[in-house]
């Protein structure tokens, strides 16, 4: 079992992190993240795009159980964030979440 919150925090530590709805699209399109978390509240056509072209990029796209508000807060940032890209999970077992590690 994979802790979230730690392993959120330890891949934004020691690997890379990306956070914004916009730029999640980006990268699901591009194929650039290894994984894609996503907020349960974050707008509907932002949930569609990411799922939409995760599935083609072959990303896998982890929904967060909480708000942005508490993704925000997990990430200790004063605001917002209905989505990340896990570019390099760095010494996290993030990508266990999405069934790839």
């Amino acid at each position: 079992m994979v802790d979230f919150t730690f392993e959120l925090r330890k891949a934004q530590d020691t690997g890379k992190i990306v956070m914004g709805a916009k730029k999640a699209v980006q990268y699901a399109k591009m194929g650039g993240a290894k994984l894609i978390i996503v907020a349960k509240n974050a707008r509907p056509d932002i949930r569609e795009d990411i799922a939409y072209y995760a599935k083609l990029s072959k990303i896998p796209v982890y929904e967060f159980g909480g708000t942005s508000v508490e993704l925000g807060t997990l990430l200790g940032r004063p605001h917002t964030v209905s989505a990340i890209s896990i570019i390099d999970p760095g010494e996290s077992r993030i990508l266990a979440l999405g069934g790839k590690e």
